[in-house]
């Protein structure tokens, strides 16, 4: 028979991250669960012992510093071993961005195994949060924050089982990308990308290029000249807090780089729009003239 200590939450479901339930538990051989479902994220983590995981058609087999992501309102079974039956700990979870960030970890209906060498660590933040236990503002902040702490550990020493380079690449790229959309306005530099990312220059450079077909840099320069372009068009910036606002500390170097991508100054662009821009308002203009003269 199971001897576990577990923990079940009342959570108003409207947070970004809250724990609905936890625990911790010693099976005996061959106890199992499912094939059934859970309305919220689901995590176990195996301290000790063995057992398999079956989700999706596939079955994992699990030992010591192994885990399994269960998917919210998806059928899945796990059982433990005969001889070595396993002790595990659980978190069970819900959030507006809990997927967001199970996603950025690597883990998914895909990919729902991982592996983390932290053991004692990932105990006692559990733990933690069974011992604040009652349904006060205070505990439950703790719990909610322990949740955080329990998946940021994940996050940096988890490795997610079975994804392939390819996938792995993808990710990389993807930060990296997202990380240049939200910074492009600060003076960052590849290294930068590259330390976020926690891979290598030269790495970043190699997964870009097969990627995007263009280095770190390149994509650097030309989305900082594309949101350049935009406020040339849209405002009237001076040239200097232009270059601030796409992150060149020097208005020289902004104008150096947006000649070489675009064969003309800044300030060159912005008359040639404005021209452009006054050009397509006369033609406007002109046919709806004449759409009124064709009804008199």
């Amino acid at each position: 028979m199971e001897k576990a200590f577990k923990l079940d939450f009342v959570n108003d479901k409207m947070g970004s991250l809250y724990v609905n339930c936890c625990g911790c538990s010693q099976t005996e051989g061959l106890h199992s669960f499912g094939p059934a479902s859970k309305p919220h994220y689901l995590i176990h983590y195996v301290l000790s012992g063995k057992g398999i995981f079956r989700f999706h058609d596939k079955e994992y087999s699990l030992e010591t510093g192994y885990g399994f992501l269960i998917q919210p309102n998806e059928l899945a079974f796990y059982q433990a071993d005969e001889e070595e039956p396993w002790s595990y700990l659980w978190v069970g979870f819900g959030g507006s961005r809990a997927e967001e960030y199970l996603t950025a970890m690597g883990l998914s209906a895909r990919h729902p195994i991982f592996s983390c060498g932290r053991d004692q660590e990932l105990y006692d933040i559990v733990r933690d949060m069974m011992e604040h236990n009652t349904f006060g503002v205070a505990d439950d902040l703790r719990r909610n924050g322990l949740l955080g702490v329990f998946l940021s550990v994940l996050a940096e020493s988890a490795g997610v089982v079975a994804k392939d380079e390819e996938d792995k690449g993808n990710q990389y790229v993807k930060k990296a990308v997202s990380f240049i959309q939200s910074n492009y306005c600060n003076p960052i530099k590849v290294t930068d990308v590259a330390d976020y990312v926690c891979i290598n220059r030269s790495y970043l450079y190699t997964l870009f290029q097969n990627y995007l077909g263009m280095s770190p840099q390149q994509f650097l320069t030309t989305f900082r000249i594309t949101k350049a372009r935009e406020l040339l068009d849209s405002t009237s910036y001076p040239i200097e807090s232009i270059a601030l606002s796409c992150g060149y500390s020097d208005a020289l170097v902004f104008t150096k780089a947006f000649h070489a991508m675009k064969g003309m100054s800044p300030s060159q662009y912005r008359k040639l729009s404005h021209r452009e821009s006054s050009k397509e308002q006369l033609h406007e203009v002109e046919n709806l003239i004449a759409q009124l003269l064709k009804q008199r």
